[in-house]
């Protein structure tokens, strides 16, 4: 029996150019990844939300959402730094933590601000409980969330929200609930 060398080279060609082509999608994963949902400053979100009992993804979703990870970062309404902090907001963190004594300058230094941020993300978890709430306090306060779920318009139980009445906090809950669920699945 003589087997053809042109039909034991065309498995072996096909085995070769899917190898290729799941390394260039493993390549491209790793590019999304690193390029478009990196995990910068690793080492302080890990720290804080281990301490403070907040998902590493929600925090990073966080901070993709509001500073795209640029610790520069100042919005029009003046928050600051990658989890973008108000300043009263900043000082009533402080208030509310022991180690509370930097000085809002300190809302620049990564550690510092993220930090605070996953401190102020486990207050609001710890007050409301649903994560849906939680993004949506950290957007539009957790005054405004109370008086939501106070509202018969917008909570039918006083637990839960069926309508974000604000449309910009409705696409940020959205926003932040589909980076994280990106986070995810990459990592």
């Amino acid at each position: 029996m003589v087997i053809s060398m042109r039909k034991t080279k065309r498995p072996i060609a096909m085995l070769l150019v899917a190898a290729m082509l799941l390394g260039s999608a493993y390549a491209g994963i790793l590019t999304l990844k690193t390029r478009f949902y990196p995990r910068s400053y690793a080492s302080f979100v890990e720290k804080y939300c281990r301490m403070y009992g907040v998902d590493e993804n929600l925090a990073y979703a966080v901070i993709h959402t509001e500073s795209r990870f640029d610790s520069d970062a100042v919005s029009h309404l003046g928050a600051c730094g990658l989890m973008q902090l108000m300043p009263e907001t900043f000082d009533w963190l402080r208030s509310k933590d022991a180690e509370g004594a930097d000085k809002y300058d300190d809302v620049f230094d990564p550690e510092t601000n993220i930090r605070y941020g996953v401190f102020f993300l486990s207050l609001i978890k710890e007050r409301f409980g649903e994560e849906r709430l939680v993004i949506a306090a950290y957007h539009a306060g957790m005054g405004r969330v109370s008086s939501w779920l106070n509202d018969v318009a917008f909570s039918s139980d006083g637990k839960s929200l069926h309508t974000i009445p604000f449309s910009d906090t409705d696409h940020y809950v959205k926003k932040v609930e589909r980076t994280k669920r990106i986070y995810a699945t990459l990592y």
